[in-house]
């Protein structure tokens, strides 16, 4: 079949008054060919309109395509079913004509970077052998756009904690960040909105002023904006993830780094260079890291509980004996999980991840073994007592042999009381319970109050009562 230019020029030379036989000879075509076209008289080339056998079933085509979920394999075989004489390759065929089940591919945009203009951080899931089992990993990464260089690690899971914690190894893994982080508009980051209005999460804009970058989402649908990072996680995927097995996440990402540094240093024919000779002159563009950078650390509040741990992600921390019942402050950083009391470190162990119900303890936070408190080992309370008023030290030596252990919560109270209540009336009333072995001290608060009654309280008399009964009956 002729081509649209060759109808053109045949028409032309037509226009001229060059005959059939010179027009064939001149552009080696058939006379018969000359002919139709002079005939049709247009340089539009025409359709050829052939039978299709599919056009009968047309109705039936687009039903079976919604009900079997564009699988023209199954409309096919419920066609044969039906008693249709179709090939799957005419099917097809006539599906992708008519527009049935089959979008068209869209352009691919381009995009042009400077070098430390922008670099591209993005998520995927992937399986990993690790510790023997096959576990999910969330492959976080991190691409410079100019040169292409690759950073990438391995999580259980991915919050905003993993987040910072790849961000900041990538950082420092290039030397220096680009001015401007593209992200897929993750709720990670994204506190509101999508695209050029996305506002993202203040904790992940301080996060990000303080290596001197800022996060942008692209527009929904336009996945080929981060193209620079998409792209590489299939080769992730089928070469770093393909044949290798790791002993914990901590081996896994070490094996990602080191593959990280083959990559970049091999030769891509796409670059007609290495990304890292790419990076030569991309690394004096990129903004340089502060000369200190906090570590990056998720905080959590802790009460020790009465066996002297902690609880984080599923698994127990040790705490020093001493502060059992006190609250800690956690910080759990890439690889440790660190206690606080106020400002002072108080432990410091290293993070199990991807395990639960792990016990780490540290011998040296338990009491030393038969060395306990005794019941006759002189509590703060009782020291504190006695030194507040010798004359309670009668009361006090009976209240200990009568409580419990070493009387420890009973001294407490009865502290309360010397704190709370006049000196004298309190003795006095001990003195009393001292006398009569009465060591309840709910008995023994009320005796205290009684002897302060008229002192600190108006207590009305019967007169007074019976005075306000007659005025509520008048």
């Amino acid at each position: 079949m002729l081509d649209q230019n060759t109808r053109a020029a045949i028409l032309k030379l037509h226009e001229k008054g060059h005959g059939t036989r010179a027009i064939a000879r001149a552009l080696r075509v058939s006379r018969s060919a000359v002919r139709d076209v002079v005939r049709l008289g247009s340089e539009q080339v025409p359709r050829i309109e052939r039978e299709q056998k599919a056009a009968a079933l047309h109705d039936e085509i687009v039903r079976l395509n919604e009900s079997c979920k564009s699988n023209l394999i199954r409309v096919h075989e419920e066609l044969l079913l039906q008693g249709a004489t179709l090939s799957y390759q005419a099917l097809t065929a006539y599906c992708r004509r008519e527009g049935i089940g089959h979008e068209p591919n869209k352009p691919a945009g381009r995009y042009d970077f400077e070098p430390g203009e922008e670099m591209q951080h993005d998520t995927s899931k992937h399986e990993a052998p690790i510790g023997g089992k096959l576990c999910v990993a969330q492959t976080a990464s991190v691409v410079l756009c100019y040169s292409r260089m690759l950073f990438f690690q391995l999580y259980p899971r991915f919050r905003r904690f993993e987040c910072k914690l790849v961000l900041d190894d990538a950082a420092r893994y290039f030397k220096g960040v680009a001015g401007r982080c593209m992200i897929d508009n993750t709720h990670v980051v994204v506190l509101r909105g999508t695209g050029k209005d996305m506002v993202p999460v203040p904790e992940m804009v301080a996060f990000g002023e303080r290596y001197g970058f800022e996060f942008r989402a692209h527009e929904k649908g336009d996945a080929n904006r981060s193209a620079r990072v998409e792209n590489p996680f299939n080769f992730i995927d089928n070469n770093f993830l393909a044949g290798r097995e790791f002993r914990d996440w901590e081996h896994a990402n070490q094996e990602a780094r080191l593959w990280c540094d083959k990559v970049n240093a091999t030769y891509s024919p796409k670059l007609h260079a290495s990304r890292r000779e790419l990076f030569a002159a991309e690394l004096p563009r990129l903004k340089p890291l502060p000369i200190w950078v906090p570590e990056v650390y998720l905080l959590h509040h802790r009460i020790v509980d009465a066996e002297g741990y902690v609880h984080v992600d599923g698994n127990r921390y040790s705490a020093p004996y001493q502060l059992i019942g006190r609250r800690m402050e956690v910080r759990e950083t890439r690889d440790r999980i660190e206690l606080f009391e106020g400002p002072r470190k108080v432990a410091n162990h290293a993070r199990h991840i991807g395990s639960n119900d792990k016990w780490i303890t540290v011998p040296e936070h338990r009491p030393p073994r038969g060395q306990g408190r005794s019941k006759n080992s002189t509590s703060p309370e009782e020291k504190e007592l006695i030194c507040i008023d010798p004359r309670l030290s009668g009361y006090v030596a009976g209240l200990k042999r009568r409580c419990n252990g070493s009387g420890v919560l009973g001294m407490r109270r009865l502290l309360r009381m010397v704190r709370d209540y006049p000196r004298e009336p309190l003795v006095r009333a001990l003195a009393t319970a001292e006398h009569y072995r009465l060591y309840d001290l709910d008995r023994l608060e009320r005796m205290i109050l009684r002897q302060i009654a008229n002192d600190y309280f108006v207590v009305p008399s019967d007169r007074d009562n019976d005075d306000e009964g007659d005025d509520h009956d008048r």
